[in-house]
């Protein structure tokens, strides 16, 4: 087969196989006019930014792309890794505080300011790495949680009010023009769609790599991994990186779209939101952070405006229903029900083939 012909195929096959993706991608680039046009209102005052529900859906889809690539992060750490970690919380208050500090007290712009998040993400993985070798399941978990109750605490302090704002919150944070959530609200959207497919993609490819097979092996079984020649502490240490990396990304983006920081990103809760967000996604999926993204913060919305103060209690109860009924998440068990479903198909096929052959 010519190196072409072959080149085609392979380039035929690649858009088959993200069909989905592309679909998706296409509707939610879509989005915003389509809405604009159902609510009957021009594009052009769309283009210019102006109030309407497009503008509203919009905000809120952003909210939803800054949690998907925050609960990526948190999949590649206890999906692909199995590493669980109570403190990745602590990886998104600091992408999120480093940004605001950045803008507001020294007057950086964005890509400095990128710069040093990436030397600052290494940090941060390093001192959860530093335990790696010592501690093992929940006891990982634990002392990641230590730690990132140290940080929250000393965002809260009164000594470092001077630039966290302490129990208020990190506020007055300038946006640069170009990105204004405001005024560049069409803008902003495109950006954030365009960084959560960026991430994902790459954090795809990282699973598909070497070093993220050797993750996942050391998941499944890290004795046998280890018994194989392969060092899981450095290939566990990579993962946290990439992860810290990208949930800072998420706090990045969380600032420039609302700039207030607030403490609540930092506890606990925060980590629990991302961990939550996974579970109903599908845990090592990827795909299935962002499905979770949007199921979990458009259920928080519409509950809250249609409930109110019940919203929670409801909440809970879909919670129940999607362990109870949706075990493996929305996209693993989607997954599993059409790996069952194709197989049923090859073994009637198999049957028929059989019997047609038998009656000859």
């Amino acid at each position: 087969m010519p190196s072409s012909t072959r080149r085609q195929t392979l380039i035929v096959n690649r858009v088959k196989g993200n069909a989905p993706l592309l679909a998706l991608l296409f509707l939610l680039a879509a989005l915003p006019f389509v809405i604009a046009i159902v609510e009957g209102q021009s594009i052009s005052s769309l283009l210019a930014n102006e109030a309407g529900q497009a503008k509203f859906i919009q905000g809120l889809m952003i909210e939803v792309f800054i949690l998907a690539i925050f609960a990526i992060s948190y999949d590649l750490v206890f999906g692909v890794t199995g590493l669980l970690s109570f403190g990745h919380a602590m990886f998104f208050a600091v992408g999120a505080y480093l940004t605001g500090i950045m803008l507001k007290t020294h007057h950086w712009s964005l890509l400095p300011t990128l710069g040093l998040m990436v030397l600052v993400s290494l940090v941060q993985a390093g001192l959860f790495g530093l335990v790696l070798p010592r501690v093992h399941g929940i006891t990982f978990a634990l002392v990641t949680l230590g730690i990132a109750e140290v940080f929250h605490i000393v965002i809260q302090s009164r000594e470092a009010s001077k630039y966290t704002g302490a129990d208020v919150g990190l506020q007055g944070v300038i946006t640069p023009d170009f990105l204004n959530p405001t005024n560049e609200r069409l803008r902003f959207y495109f950006f954030a769609l365009a960084l959560t497919l960026l991430v994902y993609v790459l954090c795809r490819r990282f699973v598909d790599s070497p070093t993220g097979r050797v993750c996942i092996a050391a998941r499944e079984n890290e004795g046998r991994a280890r018994m194989l020649g392969f060092n899981t502490f450095y290939f566990n240490l990579v993962a946290l990186s990439v992860a810290s990396f990208i949930a800072s990304l998420a706090g990045m983006l969380h600032t420039l779209f609302q700039p207030i920081v607030s403490p609540d990103v930092a506890a606990m809760g925060f980590t629990v939101k991302g961990l939550l967000t996974v579970l109903i996604g599908g845990v090592g999926t990827l795909s299935g952070a962002p499905v979770g993204a949007a199921v979990l913060r458009l259920m928080e919305f519409y509950l809250e405006k249609w409930f109110g103060g019940s919203a929670g209690f409801i909440l809970g109860v879909v919670y129940v229903a999607l362990v109870l009924f949706v075990p493996y998440g929305i996209v693993g068990t989607w997954r599993m029900r059409a790996l069952q479903v194709r197989r049923g198909r090859e073994r009637l096929a198999r049957l028929l083939g059989g019997g047609s052959r038998a009656a000859m």
